[in-house]
């Protein structure tokens, strides 16, 4: 048992309820779990910058004995290269703690070609030392008789022509992997196309579906897990549709944090996939207990000082105090209100009194 409730593991054989509203935590979330499994953009840093608050939380999570496991989507960059980046940051990682999504496809690709198969490359430098590492030879072009084909983010200059030698090789029967399927990805001026917005091209020139192996797919939580030996693991995102719905696909717990993409509304109208376990601000929240949130009479839901309802058209909010405990509250009448949907019921009132 995790706090009084049932571990990871014991869930395991339990099946899965509809989460109906934010859980409370009496511990520290980083003395109830032993490893984070944190994301990287949005969480940690933006625009390769250190997010507010992140790199002196986390470095009291890790003094207090908390693993702490990097878990990108990102494919680009080598664990070498991202643990030299937050080390810089002021974050002292190794390359054994950080976990790609080109890992993960690496990974699955080798379980279905012959150790030393030619993969035809789209992507940079993190699929390839991906690649090797699982004894996979990369090449670069749909005329070296590649065994399957993989999709990676490349970055912004990425040449056109390499969706073409994807397209030959993919048309001509070539098992094709991609590491995730992000539309976007955060950078320092704004929201870019990610890996998923290229991989569409592909599909759309081929008529193909590739294998995917990044979040929220289970081939990168078991690659996470067998990377890091993680017994309570907390997942830590800022993304509803790979880290949320990654933690509620391998049945762990999960905190999102409002430093990234996700906003209030998008919370509110969250299917069960897509609901955390915790809500809050940035990784401060790791150091500290979560406030319960109750039924409060009336249908309505009380956490801190304020009262959440569902209406008939909107969601009514009582009383004052903390923002995310107001936030909390319409969390758990909101997604009471949807149970198994989506919430459809109008949020932006309350959400503006909380400045959300």
């Amino acid at each position: 048992m995790i706090g009084g409730k049932p571990s990871n593991e014991e869930r395991c054989g339990m099946s899965r309820s509809v989460r109906t509203r934010p859980e409370g935590s009496g511990r520290a979330l980083s003395e109830a779990y032993d490893t984070a499994l944190l994301d990287l953009d949005g969480v940690v840093y933006a625009g390769g910058s250190a997010i507010a608050h992140a790199v002196e939380s986390l470095a009291t999570a890790r003094t207090g004995g908390m693993r702490l496991a990097y878990v990108t989507n990102n494919a680009l960059r080598t664990p070498d290269t991202v643990a030299e980046h937050l080390t810089e940051l002021g974050i002292p990682t190794g390359a054994d703690d950080v976990i790609t999504s080109a890992q993960a496809v690496a990974r699955l690709i080798s379980e279905q070609v012959p150790q030393g198969a030619r993969v035809l490359v789209i992507g940079g430098d993190g699929l390839r030392v991906a690649l090797r590492e699982r004894g996979l030879e990369p090449v670069e072009s749909a005329d070296d008789d590649p065994a399957a084909v993989v999709q990676g983010y490349g970055g912004p200059e990425l040449p056109w022509g390499r969706f073409a030698e994807a397209s030959y090789a993919v048309a001509r029967g070539v098992p094709w992997f991609a590491s995730n399927t992000d539309l976007t990805i955060p950078s320092g001026r704004g929201i870019a196309p990610g890996n998923g917005a290229a991989v569409e091209v592909v599909r759309i020139a081929t008529g193909a579906e590739p294998q995917v192996a990044g979040k929220p797919l289970p081939p990168m939580h078991r690659e996470t897990i067998l990377r890091t030996g993680a017994e309570r693991p907390l997942v830590v995102g800022d993304r509803l549709d790979t880290d949320i719905e990654g933690a509620f696909n391998g049945e762990v717990d999960s905190l999102l944090v409002l430093t990234g993409v996700t906003d209030g509304a998008q919370l509110l109208a969250a299917p069960p996939q897509h609901r955390p376990t915790y809500v809050d601000a940035d990784l401060r929240g790791m150091l500290r207990g979560q406030p319960d949130v109750v039924e409060a009479g009336d249908g309505g839901f009380r956490c801190g000082g304020w009262t959440a309802t569902a209406g008939a058209d909107r969601l009514e909010l009582d009383g004052d105090g903390e923002a995310l405990d107001g936030l909390r509250a319409l969390c758990a009448a909101a997604w009471t209100a949807a149970g198994a949907g989506v919430c459809e019921l109008d949020g932006g009132k309350s959400l503006a009194r909380l400045g959300l």
